[in-house]
């Protein structure tokens, strides 16, 4: 081999590592676009129940090489203490945890939006209490942090009293539940499906709805880190899930029978909580915004966060691909 062959050869060589180099680099980079496992957050009741037990997302990311880990949570603030520190990915919430989550300055985003679940103040169907202004020196149950006492605080204040005119009794709903049976509590706030229960087995009376005293959402919020290194799996999430949706609006009594088999809850109560759901999934607007910006102010002013916030700063930018 003379001179110029080698130089020849030894430059095609350096040529062939050189894009060997590049394929491999290439291909770790979109490994590592792509996570291995994405942990999705539910409570016993919602969208997301109805969407694990079809399967959607395993149907959806399994094939793309993604595994999908379900993590239960009896109610919002614990699933947002998880979504903060990356226990899971993506989670749905009411309107309140996402507060007193910003307000601790948690790793979230808000992702996208739907209109609220059934959830109510209710007393027993024997109480003398008839409206909301006579909950004045009464104790009222509640889970602190959680869209009820959102509902809550809003209520009190439409029946022009003031949070000190009661005696909240901050409860889990499972323990809520046992302390509304017993009557140790006078009222109760509560979502779906312990609301549903609690009308149906008990005879609860209604004394408001979320929707008749404030403008309410249900939230689904992303970890601030998983969203900012996988942006196109948050989107591919939002975009299954406003599919979901649309699906189930049309398909309500397949819901209430989803619910029923993955929740034991007897069908009446199933279809109850189905038939006054809105599914319908959206971006973070102006109006989802200031809405949520006012029950934010409103807890602030109540001393139950310890500094404004604004919502605003931590909204991820969805655009749907459905």
């Amino acid at each position: 081999m003379n001179r110029r062959e080698f130089l020849k050869s030894t430059a095609a060589g350096i040529l062939v590592s050189s894009f060997v180099g590049i394929a491999s680099s290439a291909r770790k980079a979109m490994a590592a676009s792509v996570p291995k496992e994405i942990r999705l957050g539910f409570q016993k009741s919602g969208l997301f129940v109805s969407i694990k037990q079809r399967g959607t997302y395993e149907a959806f990311f399994k094939p793309r090489g993604i595994d999908v880990r379900w993590v239960e949570f009896q109610f919002g603030p614990p699933m947002l203490e998880a979504l903060n520190v990356g226990s899971i990915d993506f989670a749905t919430v009411g309107d309140a945890p996402p507060i007193f989550a910003q307000a601790a300055a948690a790793n979230l985003y808000y992702v996208a939006a739907q209109p609220p679940n059934g959830e109510a103040v209710i007393v027993p169907a024997n109480s003398p209490i008839r409206t909301l202004a006579e909950l004045k020196g009464r104790k009222l149950g509640v889970a602190k942090g959680s869209s009820a006492h959102a509902t809550s605080v809003a209520a009190i204040q439409k029946a022009g009293l003031t949070w000190a005119d009661i005696t909240p009794v901050y409860l889990a709903p499972a323990d809520g539940a046992a302390a509304f049976t017993r009557g140790a509590i006078d009222a109760w706030t509560v979502w779906d499906p312990y609301l549903a229960s609690a009308e149906l087995q008990q005879g609860a009376r209604v004394l408001a709805f979320n929707k008749d005293v404030h403008d309410p959402h249900n939230f689904y919020l992303a970890n601030k880190g998983f969203a900012e290194t996988y942006p196109d799996i948050v989107g591919q999430i939002a975009d299954v899930l406003a599919r979901e949706a649309a699906w189930a609006n049309d398909h309500r009594a397949d819901v209430a029978r989803t619910l029923q088999e993955a929740q034991g809850i007897d069908l009446a109560i199933e279809t109850r909580v189905v038939e006054r759901a809105t599914y319908s999934i959206s971006p973070i607007d102006e109006a989802i915004v200031n809405a949520q910006q006012v029950t934010a102010d409103r807890f602030h002013d109540l001393g139950l966060i310890p500094k404004r916030i604004a919502v605003r700063d931590i909204v991820w930018k969805w655009t749907p691909k459905v």
